[in-house]
């Protein structure tokens, strides 16, 4: 969906685990690492959005994460001139994003990129928190920022 202003709505997931790392995932075929991500259809709510795009691009479920948190606005970026796909209608100039704050609670060993029949991802790893932001494409390291500067006081190691 995009609105007026030509911004796409999508969800953004920040996954932590125990230690306070966080989830970064490996694009296939390409030296890109980033949040999991994805766009919201049509009458779908972001959460719901979130909770599809989990199951898509890492095969988890409900079940296996425990929900933090999330913005509580938009956060929105523009595409540099030269990925804007001036062909396609509606014209998308940028996404706006609601970024979900996640802990893992099963397994590591149920992440997994077959669950979707086009997987994005090929490898993922655990990270500290300062390195997403450096280690995605440069257009999108404010909204990383961003996201993490609101969400990042609520990865505390679980209690009892």
């Amino acid at each position: 969906m995009i609105d007026a202003d030509g911004f796409r709505a999508n969800v953004g997931i920040i996954i932590a685990n125990d230690k306070g790392e966080l989830l970064i995932a490996k694009r296939i075929g390409q030296d890109a690492w980033q949040f999991p991500q994805g766009g919201i259809s049509r009458g779908e709510s972001p959460r719901q959005a979130m909770y599809r795009e989990l199951h898509e691009e890492l095969g988890l479920d409900p079940d296996d994460v425990e929900c933090l948190g999330r913005t509580e606005r938009w956060l929105r970026y523009r595409l540099p001139k030269r990925f804007v796909r001036r062909n396609k209608r509606p014209l998308c100039i940028g996404q706006k994003q609601i970024w979900y704050l996640l802990r893992l609670r099963s397994d590591e060993s149920a992440i997994r990129f077959d669950a979707h029949d086009e997987p994005e991802f090929e490898r993922w790893q655990w990270v500290g928190p300062d390195e997403p932001a450096e280690r995605v494409i440069f257009f999108k390291r404010d909204v990383y920022r961003r996201a993490l500067n609101e969400l990042g006081p609520l990865i505390q190691p679980p209690t009892g």
